[in-house]
């Protein structure tokens, strides 16, 4: 299956169907409904997937604690503003509007994007040969084409590196070729020399158009992470889940909960950062180790004018293999801004974190004079990232590394004890190395909990049962029946984010205004909280 290409199955077998009017014709009843969760969790990550997660525990009842190693939310969405442009050192695009949580989030945050077109493209030849559009194509098809078959020629114990180049050493000595490689497919997973020759391809996508944040992707976890209890430079060096409550060492303190959900990247894993007591299941020991980390690394480079040309994208195909061979052209999307953002991949990438900001600007503006000659000015500014010795990455995303079997994936996730818990994009084994898959498996772990909370928890039924919401047949709105005390109402769509409503004194609930849907109604009263589930047609 090629990677990120999924339309997101519907929702079924919620706990319990209100049909409003115009909303739907029946109503069906199922097995109770979520109930509020007394119940205490820290976070370990303030990342968009554990965030996500917080987000919605806060929203069913639970005390959530975040603890955070670095100075700000956001993890690897992560965003340097301070040349006046939006520079994301971590994540920049959506990949795939359709179904893609990440569209509706960053709608719900402000995040503003852009379309990413990837067939405003121009490719450079080595000594200024402008490659014509035809040669490109008729090449890129070739490569795609291979890509859809060099799987079914793979071996468990070689790397895609290997395998392609006894099968195609012609093609492996091409400069176009070696550009294909490095940005399609280098950049989307991890080292070649590394890469499964069996499983390069898997993962799931979203469809539709490819937009490319502007404002800066930070936005969204600044968004979710408002109202929520966020302790900052706080870093977590053991969590011991030996007796009922679980222990976290921080920052020589000790904090307490009855559930731990672990956000930390794969690569704070793999270097054993965090110390569990007891260790943790030999299996997942093994999927941490198995499981690749790749690193990429970004650049921004300004000048006072622009001499390139007016594409999207500016290509250059040099004899070495993942250096400063892709540039995206940030004029496109900031007219007044000229500048280029450019990408290290794989091992040459760990090697740009030793060189100094005056040899990186060198070997670029190499690359750009033998594009547009060498009386091009030098960039007056410049800003770059370091994924690998980051601390609190030690790399940029995971990958299907040879040794990978995709079940690994799902062994990241597993919950032990059903009180240590795990989420992060390389805990999706859908959609692994993305954010769209870290935002996901947050709100995986947090249903996880939330059953665990309904499973173990009867005293609110009783409240549960005091509160009945039915379909008025008149209007769009949905009614209240309680003789219960009412604090608060509140309405949440399936991302957990807070929907405008209008309630009157005898507790109706308009919904007109509501798209179509799942959303859950938040009751609190003076004691309890309950939660219920409808779905607006």
């Amino acid at each position: 299956m090629q990677r990120r290409k999924f339309l997101i199955d519907s929702i079924t077998g919620l706990p319990i169907i209100i049909l409003a009017p115009s909303v739907l014709a029946d109503f069906a009843k199922c097995s109770p409904s979520p109930v509020a969760c007394n119940k205490s969790v820290i976070v370990v990550g303030a990342g968009i997937s554990g965030l996500a997660a917080a987000k919605k525990l806060k929203e069913n009842g639970f005390t959530v604690t975040i603890l955070e190693s670095h100075d700000k939310v956001g993890g690897r969405l992560r965003t340097n503003r301070s040349l006046g442009v939006a520079f994301d050192e971590g994540a920049s695009w959506i990949h795939g509007v359709d179904g893609n949580p990440i569209t509706q989030l960053a709608d719900q945050a402000g995040m503003k994007t852009a379309f990413s077109d990837d067939e405003s493209i121009v490719s450079y030849d080595i000594n200024k040969v402008l490659r014509s559009d035809s040669e490109y194509a008729d090449a890129e098809d070739e490569f795609y084409s291979v890509l859809e078959t060099l799987k079914n020629k793979g071996k468990a114990d070689q790397s895609f590196e290997t395998v392609f180049n006894t099968l195609y050493p012609t093609q492996a000595k091409d400069r176009l070729w070696k550009f294909f490689l490095s940005t399609y497919l280098t950049f989307d997973t991890g080292d070649l020399d590394k890469l499964s020759s069996l499983l390069y391809n898997e993962g799931e996508e979203f469809g539709g158009q490819e937009r490319i944040s502007t404002s800066g992707y930070d936005t969204i976890p600044v968004y979710l992470a408002n109202g929520m209890n966020v302790q900052l430079n706080q870093r977590v060096t053991k969590v011991d889940y030996s007796d009922t409550k679980i222990k976290v060492s921080h920052n020589g303190l000790i904090s307490e909960a009855d559930f731990v959900l672990v956000t930390v990247p794969l690569g704070v894993l793999k270097a054993n950062k965090i110390e569990f007591i007891p260790s943790l299941p030999n299996t997942k020991q093994n999927a941490i180790q198995k499981i690749g980390m790749s690193c990429v690394n970004k650049f921004l480079l300004k000048w006072d004018i622009a001499f390139w040309d007016d594409e999207h994208y500016i290509t250059y195909t040099p004899e070495a293999r993942d250096k400063f061979n892709y540039f995206v052209n940030i004029k496109k999307y900031h007219p007044n801004v000229n500048a280029l953002m450019t990408f290290a991949y794989a091992d040459y990438a760990r090697q740009t974190e030793a060189m100094s900001d005056s040899q990186i600007i060198d070997e670029i503006m190499s690359h750009l004079k033998d594009m547009y000659g060498n009386n091009i000015p030098q960039p007056t500014n410049f800003l770059r990232t370091r994924w690998q010795s980051n601390e609190n990455s030690y790399g940029a995303y995971s990958y299907t590394a040879v040794g990978s079997e995709m079940q690994h994936f799902d062994e990241l996730a597993e919950e032990i004890d059903d009180k240590l818990f795990f989420a992060g994009e390389h805990t999706h084994i859908d959609y692994f190395s993305t954010a769209h898959g870290a935002y996901l498996s947050g709100i995986r772990e947090a249903d996880k909990l939330i059953k665990i909370c309904n499973t173990v928890s009867t005293s609110d039924h009783d409240v549960e049962s005091a509160i009945e919401i039915s379909p008025n047949p008149a209007t769009d709105s949905i009614r209240i029946y309680t003789n219960l005390s009412i604090k608060s109402i509140t309405v949440y769509n399936e991302l957990g984010q807070e929907q405008d409503i209008e309630l009157e004194k005898n507790k109706n609930i308009y919904i007109e205004k509501l798209a179509k849907g799942t959303y859950t109604v938040k009751i609190e009263t003076d004691s309890k909280t309950a939660v219920k589930k409808f779905v607006k047609n």
